[in-house]
């Protein structure tokens, strides 16, 4: 019965290594021969690339308000001041170099396009950030996350391929929108969509089973970290992969603040926080069953809401139910990780939190984990020694792309945080 078994288990891994290729055929170095450059097609007038309205999941996603010199998300906005681009700056406000920095990225990528498209000629911004209204509702011109473009030259037959370049530099939207321009337009800057679903930084920390504190961008498959069962029991589970991971990002995470214990979390908008019902007391109590918590996007919780923290109540950790004081919309730090456990949950400073993200349903998503779970634990016991295994490669796991694809295809949208994720179309 053995030999049988074992083979299964060698079947199963084997296909689950063989799906691993055919998922490399996308952007990135991928399996194989070198590919040819791909010819670039002009956009046609009036075509906007992805096919679906700008401010929806798939494109640059949802307005989120207009963003003034005196208001506090005025700090989003960055000058650009790249020489290779030439900004029309009629109002002499330099308001048109003011943009996002996910904006500001890929314009300077397309400058460099169009410079080796057009020998001598240099990208041109006619329109950027908007503080005077002059754009219609809800335009992404107020947030700086849209530009509209042509070339220095203003050679109007150049512009259906300018499109096509802006698509390639990774504009999430672009929209051929007129004779006289291109519009381009991209996810907001705290979005999933603009870099990762969701994330904590780099200094967060988790315990260990074997004593201590661990920061999250420090953590190895192998070792063991704190989390919390359906009933909210502690235990160790272990650290599998990094569902997400840039070690060089600079992003702004929403900051969570309890009164009694005092803890501070920080976390991506559309990470996934547990929030106890009105009558919790102590997640995980011997007595009885724990109430039954709730998964919300971090955007989403309110002060007065409780998030469960771990306590020292007897001698031994319990998790307790903490009335959040505060809740900080933007605080920005060093790299983003997104660790996954065998658990599904994890103790991050302290607060007990959902190891995934995008998706409202922790359940859903945990279920969906499990052909990840049973490749990882075929791994481990076919190569129980290799506890030296890296972390994996920085960006999106391919899972996780995976699941958001199928995900966008199969369920409701209002499902999906409205801030989408770095691995629709980008």
């Amino acid at each position: 019965m053995l030999l049988p078994l074992r083979c299964l288990l060698l079947l199963l891994l084997g296909c689950w290594l063989l799906a691993r290729p055919g998922l490399a055929c996308g952007p990135g170095r991928g399996f194989g021969k070198r590919r040819h450059p791909k010819k670039l097609t002009p956009l046609a007038y009036k075509q906007f690339i992805p096919n679906v309205a700008e401010k929806t999941l798939g494109a640059s996603g949802r307005y989120e308000g207009k963003i003034s010199r005196n208001s506090e998300r005025f700090k989003e906005l960055t000058p650009n001041y790249n020489p290779d681009i030439i900004f029309k700056d009629e109002e002499n406000t330099g308001a048109d170099r003011l943009m996002t920095q996910r904006c500001k990225d890929k314009l300077n990528a397309l400058a460099i396009s169009v410079m080796n498209q057009w020998p001598g000629v240099k990208l041109r911004v006619t329109e950027g950030w908007d503080e005077d209204g002059h754009h219609s509702e809800e335009s992404l011109h107020y947030e700086g996350r849209a530009v509209d473009i042509t070339t220095s030259d203003r050679d109007r037959s150049k512009y259906g391929m300018l499109a096509r370049l802006a698509v390639e530099a990774g504009f999430d939207w672009v929209y051929y929108e007129s004779k006289a321009h291109v519009h381009c337009s991209v996810k907001a800057e705290n979005s999933v969509a603009a870099k990762s679903g969701g994330c904590f930084p780099g200094s967060a920390t988790v315990r260990l089973e074997q004593g201590g504190t661990k920061r999250v961008k420090d953590l190895r498959p192998g070792d063991r970290v704190l989390a919390a069962d359906e009933q909210g029991r502690l235990l160790y589970s272990d650290f599998l992969a990094f569902l997400d991971r840039d070690d060089g990002a600079k992003k702004v995470f929403y900051v969570i603040e309890t009164r009694e214990p005092r803890e501070r979390l920080l976390l991506t908008a559309a990470h996934l926080l547990f929030v106890a019902p009105s009558n919790a007391t102590a997640a995980g109590a011997p007595s009885g069953a724990a109430p039954e918590r709730r998964a919300l996007f971090a955007s989403r919780v309110r002060p007065g809401q409780r998030v469960y923290v771990v306590a020292e109540r007897g001698g031994a950790p319990r998790l307790l139910p903490a009335a959040v004081h505060r809740v900080s919309l933007r605080e920005e730090a060093a790299g983003a990780y997104a660790p996954l456990t065998a658990q599904g949950t994890i103790l991050i400073d302290r607060v007990l939190a959902s190891c995934y993200a995008v998706i409202d349903e922790h359940g859903w998503a945990h279920r969906a984990f499990a052909p990840f779970r049973l490749a990882h634990a075929l791994l481990q016991a076919l190569a129980p020694a290799r506890t030296d295994r890296a972390a994996g490669a920085p960006g999106v796991h391919w899972y996780s792309r995976l699941l958001y694809r199928l995900g966008t295809w199969l369920l409701d949208r209002d499902a999906l945080h409205p801030l989408g994720m770095a691995v629709a179309p980008s």
